[in-house]
């Protein structure tokens, strides 16, 4: 009876570990970001070969060299502030699965070298496509300050103006003055 209770204890200590394993692995997994190549189901890695860069699909980091050593970040570094995603081509890694996919650098350098466009990819989400009117608008207040502050002397160069003309006007016509 005794052991009746450690085996039914045991078992049901087995699919609750089951049911955490399946429930980690589902988190694990990350969604791919937009400019990411479509078509891939389970990706953990992609090479970037023009920048000789990794993106880590699960942590959505960048991984390049800098400064000496291998740095995750959530942007490239400054140098490729101008890189297109979404036109430059990605290396899909199916075969490394681990957290230093760097360690095989020397062997992507080589194979997919700076340029390298396998076959064609469509991304995972089309390009956003800002139109006239949603387009990010960076304006800098100090030019249509300087405008503003011309256009007023203006105004008010008119209105001495009109001033004039009302004397004028009226000095030709035997009104005031």
């Amino acid at each position: 009876m005794k052991t009746l209770k450690i085996a039914i204890a045991g078992l049901f200590l087995l699919v609750a570990n089951a049911t955490q394993a399946q429930v980690s692995v589902s988190v694990n997994i990350g969604t791919p970001p937009a400019w990411g190549p479509s078509g891939y189901s389970e990706m953990e890695y992609y090479y970037l070969p023009d920048v000789e860069a990794y993106y880590d699909v699960r942590a959505s980091q960048f991984i390049y060299f800098g400064g000496g050593r291998w740095v995750r970040a959530s942007r490239l570094p400054r140098q490729y502030r101008n890189y297109d995603l979404y036109n430059g081509y990605k290396v899909v890694l199916n075969d490394y699965h681990g957290r230093t996919p760097y360690t095989y650098f020397d062997r992507h350098r080589v194979t997919y070298y700076k340029g390298y466009h396998g076959a064609p990819q469509r991304p995972y989400r089309p390009r956003p496509v800002y139109g006239y009117n949603n387009r990010p608008v960076h304006r800098d207040n100090r030019n249509h300050d300087k405008h503003d502050r011309h256009d007023n002397r203006h105004d008010k160069r008119d209105r001495h103006d009109d001033r004039h003309d009302r004397h004028d006007h009226d000095d030709h016509h035997g009104g005031r003055r």
